[in-house]
């Protein structure tokens, strides 16, 4: 199998550091990051019921927000995603606006046509799946 290229992002601001200054700032301070858009989703923690809020790359198909559950290719998903897949119901921020929206899991055959989006948004998804036995899910999150 081909190695699939990789590059080390910038990860001076990360995790709860990222959501600070993107709430902040209103999206000024974060909405780019590594040259790439983000968002903010809060999601329902599923065992706690408290929300919890995570700092996304995502991209666009039509209407809706699409993000990657990758946890840069580790075995476990990320918790974020488990959230959602327990309460679908969500908030993002995009710069300053909060949008709610209804999150699902991109479909067999929907996935591929989705994951080449977020490949040409991120590159690095491809490398976080060559790190992974599972298989990497596209988060669908659309508005009401």
């Amino acid at each position: 199998m081909p190695e699939t290229p990789y590059s080390p992002p910038d990860l001076s601001l990360r995790g709860d550091e990222h959501v600070r200054a993107y709430r902040e700032s209103r999206g000024e301070r974060g909405y780019i990051w590594n040259g790439v858009p983000i968002l903010l989703l809060t999601a329902t923690g599923r065992r706690s019921g408290r929300p919890r809020t995570s700092a996304l790359i995502f991209g666009r198909d039509g209407d809706d927000y699409l993000i990657v559950a990758s946890k840069g290719g580790a075995p476990e998903h990320p918790e974020w995603y488990r959230n959602l897949t327990a309460h679908p119901e969500a908030e993002i921020q995009v710069r300053d606006r909060h949008i709610p929206v209804v999150a699902r899991t991109a479909g067999e055959a929907e996935k591929p046509r989705l994951w080449s989006i977020m490949t040409e948004v991120w590159p690095n998804y491809d490398s976080y799946q060559a790190r992974t036995e599972r298989p990497i899910p596209v988060v669908v999150l659309t508005p009401p």
